[in-house]
């Protein structure tokens, strides 16, 4: 009999600053998919943000470690901090699957909406053969999976996993705003992210 292989979520992403709401759907991918573990990744040059204005990602991976330190199923790791030039979610893939070798399956969390524009993502049907996806569905907001069916294929279908996710309105925008202005951001973000922000004066 096969042994069964460790389910990995990871969660990729600038992380400017991470907040509430990436924790609640890693929470509750990890709980819907049965997740060993969630892996957090933040993003050091992210591909789609070429002009993005925030924390450096050496500030961005502190807050994430800082964000995820209270849940024993939560890491961060800094493996796109150390590797040169735009941070793509394959090459990421490529290196934890090389690192895990064939006992774990990898589940990649993201926002419903990015279903809308993962055929641009980057060599994103070998992306596919390398996880899954767990995307996150707010109710009353479905997810449409036509322009992937019509764009990647019929089969890839059976790699993309719903997960019903609180509907929580919080952006790395609005905190970052909020900074600025000299609005609270109590809440919205992890103690002791809050902390760390107001002691190296980010985004202000």
């Amino acid at each position: 009999m096969a042994e069964e292989k460790k389910r990995i979520g990871v969660m990729g992403g600038t992380f400017d600053p991470i907040h509430i709401g990436h924790l609640t759907i890693a929470e509750a991918a990890r709980e819907a998919l049965r997740l060993a573990e969630v892996i957090f990744i933040p993003a050091a040059e992210p591909p789609h943000k070429p002009e993005r204005r925030g924390a450096s990602a050496e500030h961005r991976l502190r807050l994430t470690q800082l964000a995820v330190g209270s849940n024993p199923f939560f890491r961060a790791l800094d493996v796109e901090m150390k590797r040169k030039g735009p941070s793509y979610s394959y090459d990421t893939l490529r290196a934890l699957v090389e690192t895990h070798g064939d006992h774990a399956d990898f589940y990649f969390i993201i926002g419903g909406d990015e279903l809308n524009t993962i055929f641009t993502w980057h060599r994103i049907l070998e992306l596919f053969s390398l996880c899954h996806f767990a995307a996150a569905r707010r109710k009353g907001a479905p997810i449409s999976l036509t322009d992937v069916r019509a764009r990647l294929g019929e089969e890839v279908l059976s790699r993309i996993h719903c997960v019903e996710t609180p509907e929580l309105e919080i952006s790395s925008t609005d905190i970052r705003r909020r900074l600025q202005e000299g609005r609270s951001i109590r809440y919205l973000v992890p103690e002791s992210v809050e902390t760390y922000i107001y002691k190296e004066g980010l985004y202000q």
